[in-house]
């Protein structure tokens, strides 16, 4: 158990009956009570196991923390059994941190900053994740879990061992939250572990080191032609794989990198790829920021962008994306001409692989003439497939260092819509489009002197970075469904028999 500079953490046991209705709300209510000093109280997942739950609580002074601890640790309150735990964390001296897991509370990253102060900046909560062989999880928690308090003491992390997960399987996975390097230290005491009962047993000689990375990120660990994990080979003297595309699912979004090589090269490798993660991760959420909570027709958490410990990701939606997941949309995004062979990839690969992923078809139109500047992608899938298509074309664009490290990607993106219903989208005097515009900070354009096609279809242009073009299409697609709606409705009404 540890907290950083000014908390305690506090671990509360039950010995009440498990099952007994109001516990969970009972125990909050006492601790509180408990707790009338202190600055903040933040309440972690109940362990519904164990019959416990641990508590961050954040006082004002080390004074007031440390009278915690003696007054409170092993202190029994009704049903309940205390344990407090506080070890200084010389990082977060500094004034104006936030409370939590390495700079975050369950609810969302800082909002300090007050006053002429700049902003701290704040560390960003991802765990380093480890698959292990499901023989050696009994010896890495140890009898009574001595072993795995034992790591958790000794590096000032919190480790969760996910014993429940893909029952039958020959890996579990392990979740490290600490620092970057109480994670990497927890790393390698497990890795020690592991090795020594391999020997033991003679099950192996080697047992890889195997971490979990969102595929969100993987593609910036890669880095272009394999130069940045190249590098990380040659400075560590380790031998990295990293498990296809194809084996990803829509719940699992996580890729497997497999680190060979001696303990302490493995750990050095481990320290480099996940200081890539946290940096491609930091970026995301930056970017993520400006625009996600203006996405109500998208369900990020679903759609396996970014990984489940970002407490930024916005809430389920309510949009028209969610309430008609299966229908089908066509839209062009047009890439830079030099950029198509990264999408497509060697044979093919890259596109295939996307298209799997994503769940659409995803098509790259011929080239209009010899020098033109720009080629169309069709993608044609359900919202939620575009979101996951397009993105990922974002994405590699920006990889792929087809714009500049400081430069945004922006691109042009057209859907054809009913030329019946441009009116709506432009609206009276242009308001629609204007309000659309300003919402989503996408350009918008319906070009007034457009030839409908041989399908009585209009383009409709939209230009700007992701999140804006994401906008910008589920609000227009939204009013192309309100208008087949009332269409619907009218047909309706004029086929039903009138009664006589």
């Amino acid at each position: 158990l540890r907290r950083i500079f000014g908390k305690v953490e506090l671990t509360v046991r039950s010995w009440a009956k498990r099952g007994r209705r109001g516990t969970e709300r009972h125990w909050r209510e006492l601790v509180v009570m408990y707790f009338s000093v202190c600055v903040c109280v933040f309440f972690c997942p109940v362990n519904t196991e164990t019959e416990s739950a641990v508590v961050n609580v954040t006082y004002g002074t080390k004074d007031q923390a440390r009278q915690a601890i003696t007054k409170l640790n092993g202190h029994q309150m009704e049903s309940y059994c205390l344990t407090v735990t506080y070890i200084p964390d010389e990082q977060a001296a500094q004034p104006g941190q936030e409370m939590g897991r390495r700079g975050f509370s369950s609810r969302g990253p800082s909002q300090q900053g007050s006053g002429g102060s700049a902003p701290v900046k704040q560390p960003f909560d991802i765990p380093l994740r480890i698959l292990v062989p499901t023989q050696f999880v009994g010896a890495i928690i140890g009898k009574e879990g001595a072993t795995i308090r034992n790591i958790t003491k000794q590096t000032q992390s919190k480790i969760d061992v996910h014993r429940k997960e893909n029952a039958g399987a020959a890996e579990k996975p392990i979740s490290i939250h600490s620092t970057a390097e109480g994670s990497s230290a927890a790393c390698k005491m497990i890795l020690e572990i592991m090795q020594q009962e391999a020997q033991a047993t003679k099950t192996a000689e080697e047992v890889p080191l195997k971490i979990l990375a969102h595929n969100n990120f993987v593609g910036r660990l890669i880095g272009k032609e394999g130069r940045n994990l190249k590098k990380v080979e040659q400075d560590t003297e380790t031998k990295i794989t990293i498990s296809p595309l194809q084996d990803l699912t829509l719940y699992n979004p996580e890729r497997t990198i497999t680190v060979k090589g001696s303990i302490e090269a493995c750990c050095k490798a481990e320290e480099d790829i996940m200081k890539k993660v946290r940096e491609a991760y930091e970026n995301d959420i930056a970017a993520m920021n400006l625009q996600a909570n203006l996405i109500p027709g998208l369900n990020l958490n679903a759609l396996g962008l970014f990984p489940p410990t970002s407490a930024t990701v916005p809430p389920p939606p309510v949009g028209v994306a969610s309430a008609t997941p299966y229908e089908q949309e066509t839209v062009h995004v047009f890439i830079p001409a030099q950029a198509v062979g990264a999408i497509i990839g060697k044979k093919g690969q890259h596109i295939k692989q996307l298209s799997r992923f994503a769940g659409a078809s995803i098509k790259i139109a011929p080239a209009e003439s010899p020098d033109t500047k720009q080629r169309m992608v069709i993608i044609t899938g359900p919202p939620e497939a575009q979101f996951k298509a397009q993105g990922r074309i974002y994405g590699k664009l920006k990889e792929e260092n087809f714009f500049g490290p400081k430069e945004e990607v922006k691109l042009e993106t057209h859907i054809k819509v009913a030329a019946s219903a441009a009116g709506r989208v432009i609206g009276k005097g242009g308001k629609t489009v204007n309000e659309l515009q300003n919402l989503s900070s996408a350009e918008v354009v319906v070009p007034r002197d457009q030839v409908p096609d041989e399908n009585d279809q209009v383009v409709v242009k939209i230009i700007g970075h992701f999140y804006a073009s994401q906008l910008a299409q589920r609000k227009i697609r939204d009013i192309l469904a309100q208008v087949k709606q009332q269409q619907q409705k009218l047909q309706s009404s004029q086929s039903q028999p009138r009664r006589k």
